[in-house]
């Protein structure tokens, strides 16, 4: 478990209060948006795909997880999640940042504040060299993030959607902060 000044990071379980949290969260068009064009995902798909990997833990991490579920401190009210997952499964060289956040904290910083705790633990606990991020390129919000939690542009890039989705003609972008930069600026 971790905790930011106004959240507590915590591993996902497979159990139903985690599957219904989750599933609040994706059934929000606007929260899938970017993802999937804003279609909800039903309860099985939660129950049998999402949230085994939501729950998963990673060797190469320490036996740490990948997702970490956020809570409120204040009231234990769910968030939304933050990632932190190995590019290769055997190696915590590299590392991708990710969020989804319920709309009702949107623009209220969260996702800066997490992203920027997981940028500190994956350099000084886990000895990342490199953390990388992904959006689409339309997805001005989730750029914004990226650059306030310290992340540097590194490329746009149009990879294969299996079903196009609005903006996904714009291609995505890739973000990045080497342990390196980190500590060249004070944020490792």
């Amino acid at each position: 478990m971790r905790t930011t000044e106004r959240m507590t990071l915590r591993a996902f379980t497979e159990n139903a209060s985690d599957a219904a949290l989750v599933l609040g969260l994706d059934s929000d068009p606007a929260v899938m948006r970017y993802i999937n064009g804003g279609r909800p995902r039903t309860p099985q798909d939660v129950r049998e795909r999402v949230l085994p990997r939501l729950a998963r833990r990673y060797p190469c991490l320490g036996g740490r997880p990948g997702f970490w579920a956020a809570e409120d401190r204040a009231t234990g009210a769910f968030l939304g999640w933050f990632e932190l997952l190995p590019v290769d499964e055997d190696s915590a060289a590299v590392l991708e940042l990710g969020y989804r956040l319920n709309r009702s904290v949107w623009g209220q910083g969260y996702a800066t504040e997490g992203a920027r705790a997981l940028l500190t633990a994956a350099f000084t606990d886990l000895g990342a060299q490199r953390v990388t991020a992904n959006t689409m390129a339309v997805n001005a919000a989730s750029r914004r993030v990226m650059e306030k939690a310290g992340l540097r542009f590194v490329r746009t890039y149009f990879g294969d959607w299996p079903e196009a989705i609005p903006g996904s003609e714009h291609g995505e972008v890739e973000y990045a902060l080497t342990a390196a930069q980190a500590a060249a600026t004070g944020d490792r």
